[in-house]
């Protein structure tokens, strides 16, 4: 299953509608084929989607959106995901999600969600409205036709199924039916934590590319007990029983490497979804790239894995040939995110030029932000 789009009204952090596209907006000239994963007829995916802002924009809080709503369709309880506190106090929030399934049909979900007051600290979210629509994805003759279901009739409302759990989506008989699951691989919890979260096998390949002095590092389990063997070349071989002491040996950015590189392998070989917030922590700038460019090349990325990220870096944008596949985060009382296709309707121009210039309006900190930061700075020296 892939998500084209997602929409969201009534979350307190959003001063307006959320829209969100993961299919491609612009057209899709030959050379940019190589670069998109071909979903069917002339409707491709942007498979590394970047979302750009300056501090306190409100990245993280729409990457919680998006993996609220991918979990809501992979049939997780709300209650249980862990970025349901974005949900807040809301009175209604209005979900609308578009995917197309394996079995070739094009779905949009509306779902209804509200929150009440629980003996504990946290809300309880319970769904009161959900509907769903499903066409076959021969009926799409245009891709601006593509999320449109007013020629149809649901074939699912959520008051027909009367011993499903408040905080379930209907979605779970249709995947039952179809047997669609998502694998949603998500590191927003390790955004500024270096820990190796698995005992599986690393890739060699990952490891001589992170750091080149490391010979072999491996995890042997053993009455229910692990421990890892670390060797660096013309080294004796260390060991030691806690992941977190691998901070004493390894360098951040190799041990989240190993982490991020890893776990991209997986959701390339799955056609998953790949969520980091952040991309760049603890990254140089030409191994976040090479990161993106697997996503990117179609070769590599034969399944359509997703990749979708945050970052704070402008020189990121200029990997990518497209516009339609960056959204610019904005606070504007309230967070507001567009594409930057919208915004930047050629190509050629230079995307880290264009964010860095104030050219997109509020991209850039204020200059009388910077210059009263500036004085109080001159004033104590």
């Amino acid at each position: 299953m892939k998500v084209l789009r997602i929409t969201a009204q009534g979350l307190p952090l959003f001063k307006e509608k959320l829209d969100i596209s993961f299919f491609v907006q612009q057209r899709v000239a030959d050379d940019d084929k190589d670069l998109l994963y071909p979903l069917f007829s002339n409707i491709y995916m942007n498979c590394s989607n970047a979302f750009i802002g300056i501090n306190a924009a409100g990245k993280t809080s729409v990457l919680k959106v998006i993996l609220l709503v991918l979990h809501l369709l992979n049939n997780e309880p709300i209650n249980h995901i862990e970025t349901k506190e974005i949900l807040g106090d809301t009175d209604r929030a209005v979900f609308n999600t578009y995917f197309h399934s394996q079995a070739k049909e094009i779905g949009r979900l509306e779902t209804v969600i509200t929150s009440e007051k629980a003996k504990t600290d946290s809300p309880h979210y319970k769904i009161v409205e959900e509907t769903l629509w499903i066409k076959p994805q021969d009926s799409i003759t245009a891709r601006k036709n593509l999320t449109d279901f007013s020629a149809y009739n649901p074939i699912a409302v959520r008051k027909d199924e009367e011993f499903l759990s408040d905080d379930v989506s209907i979605m779970i008989a249709y995947n039952k039916k179809k047997k669609e699951r998502m694998n949603i691989v998500s590191l927003l919890s390790f955004t500024n934590i270096n820990v190796l979260p698995f005992s599986d096998e690393i890739p060699v390949e990952v490891i001589s590319f992170l750091d080149p002095t490391v010979e072999k590092l491996y995890f042997d389990k053993a009455e229910n007990k692990t421990s890892i063997h670390l060797q660096f070349k013309g080294r004796d071989e260390i060991v030691l029983n806690n992941p977190i002491d691998l901070n004493l040996y390894l360098s951040s950015g190799t041990i989240k490497g190993i982490v991020a590189f890893t776990l991209a392998k997986e959701v390339l070989k799955s056609g998953g979804y790949l969520i980091m917030d952040e991309i760049e922590n603890h990254f140089n700038k030409e191994i976040v790239s090479t990161l993106i460019r697997f996503f990117m090349d179609a070769r590599m990325n034969k399944n359509g894995g997703i990749l979708i990220f945050t970052t704070h870096y402008p020189e990121l944008l200029d990997e990518y040939d497209r516009n339609d596949s960056i959204h610019i985060i904005r606070n504007k009382n309230g967070i507001v995110v567009e594409n930057l296709a919208k915004i930047l309707k050629r190509n050629d121009i230079k995307k880290s030029e264009a964010y860095q210039s104030g050219f997109l309006e509020g991209t850039t900190p204020m200059y009388e932000s910077y210059m009263r930061l500036k004085k109080s700075i001159a004033d104590s020296i």
